[in-house]
């Protein structure tokens, strides 16, 4: 009876070469996938208003990172008057990234899978602008500028409002 020169039950080396060979490709298409892909970490380009803290730029849906705008059917109250503080933290971002190249740094995502990341134009810090001025409130960052905006009655802090997350909260579709 003939000997086989391999043991039962032990890996061929065919076998181990495949393996290898496939774990070898797959390596290098990620490598190139990471080389070739452009990344989300630097966007740059025209933006266009979503709401007063998410943009859409280069196709991707971008929300402002550290604030929080009242949504766009928020309401809020000043001088005993109802005005629409959603739509008008929208407008103030128009206004700010109006006709301007406008430069992100990705942090991730957010719970929406939109890209969340600090933006300037100009060299202007966005999200610094908004709640500096008193269309977005801290969400996280920018607390210094928000204690700013408050003290000097700045936007929202001119009348009565509902924090974003909280109107959200209740307003639930």
């Amino acid at each position: 009876m003939r000997r086989s020169a391999y043991r039962e039950g032990a890996p061929r080396g065919g076998n181990l070469r495949a393996v290898f060979g496939l774990l070898l490709a797959l390596g290098l298409a990620a490598l190139a996938h990471a080389v070739f892909e452009p990344s989300e970490r630097e966007i740059e380009g025209s933006a266009y208003v979503v709401d007063g803290d998410t943009l859409h730029m280069q196709g991707k849906a971008i929300r402002l990172k550290g604030i929080d705008a009242p949504e766009l059917h928020q309401l809020c109250r000043r001088q005993g008057k109802i005005y629409r503080c959603g739509e008008d933290a929208r407008t103030a971002l128009a206004a700010l990234i109006s006709d301007r190249i406008v430069q992100c740094h990705s942090a991730g995502r957010d719970r929406y899978q939109r890209v969340l990341a600090a933006c300037t134009v100009d060299g202007d810090d966005i999200g610094a602008r908004l709640v500096g001025d008193g269309f977005a409130v801290s969400y996280g960052d920018y607390r210094f500028q928000e204690t700013r905006a408050r003290l000097n009655g700045a936007g929202l802090w001119a009348g009565e409002f509902e924090r974003p997350q909280d109107w959200r909260r209740q307003n639930e579709r």
